[in-house]
């Protein structure tokens, strides 16, 4: 690992030098964890922690408000804490990248690590809400179907997302991430996309103790990541076929 070159302060103005592009982030990973991330990262730096660390720590905070939601009945306060470990979780899951490239310590193994870790968060989270219907509610079986179906479009959508990112790199000649000067959207398609945003869903499962209005608000988002995918999924192929 680098020598720490300066403090918290330098750190944080050398990571607003090193985002990554912003070009398709939802509105809350934009304007919410980047910039949350980023501050984690500097205080990452300042502490000599290593990106695999920061990612355990991640991993560490996001399964645990999982398992909040699987292993005890929805209330106000289980839901402030799932809501809030789930933030925290996503937060430092932004931290780690940002760190490794401040460090200069990116690698194929650390990306490798965060992936597998998104991929575990990903099959487990609907899961977890399907548990806590089961458990702790006297719902229609049929509410279970939206959990299931959020399942899929979940795990369909991480895994087409990685890939074309995959693809793009290796067209383009390159194993780093895309930085900030490589485009942009604008804030307009950032709010529209806001419903895929798994910050937004971090909020939303605390929810859960407000039954009405959660399963209105996770059945329309749904509906919207349902709608996404589709869209996006040929516009992914178109792209990827273009490479050719």
């Amino acid at each position: 690992m680098l020598q720490n070159a300066g403090g918290y302060r330098w750190a944080l103005t050398e990571l607003n030098q090193r985002q990554k592009t912003s070009k398709g982030a939802p509105a809350y990973s934009r304007y919410v964890n980047r910039p949350l991330g980023r501050r984690l990262a500097a205080l990452a730096y300042k502490l000599e922690m290593t990106p695999n660390g920061v990612t355990a720590v991640s991993a560490l905070c996001t399964f645990s408000g999982i398992a909040l939601i699987a292993g005890l009945p929805p209330t106000c306060i289980q839901g402030l804490a799932v809501a809030a470990l789930l933030v925290l979780g996503y937060a430092l899951d932004s931290a780690d990248g940002q760190l490794a490239r401040l460090q200069g310590s990116g690698s194929p193994a650390g990306e490798w690590l965060d992936h597998v870790v998104d991929s575990i968060k990903t099959a487990m989270l609907h899961l977890a809400v399907l548990v806590s219907f089961y458990r702790f509610t006297d719902l229609d079986e049929r509410w279970y179907l939206v959990a299931l179906g959020f399942q899929v479009v979940a795990c369909v959508q991480f895994f087409a997302m990685i890939l074309t990112d995959q693809l793009r790199r290796l067209n383009q000649g390159t194993k780093s991430h895309f930085l900030k000067g490589n485009g942009k959207s604008s804030p307009l398609y950032s709010l529209a996309v806001l419903p895929t945003d798994f910050g937004l869903m971090c909020l939303v499962l605390g929810l859960m103790f407000w039954q009405p209005g959660f399963l209105l608000i996770y059945s329309l988002l749904l509906i919207a990541n349902l709608l996404f995918i589709v869209l996006a999924l040929g516009k992914w192929y178109k792209e990827v076929r273009s490479f050719d």
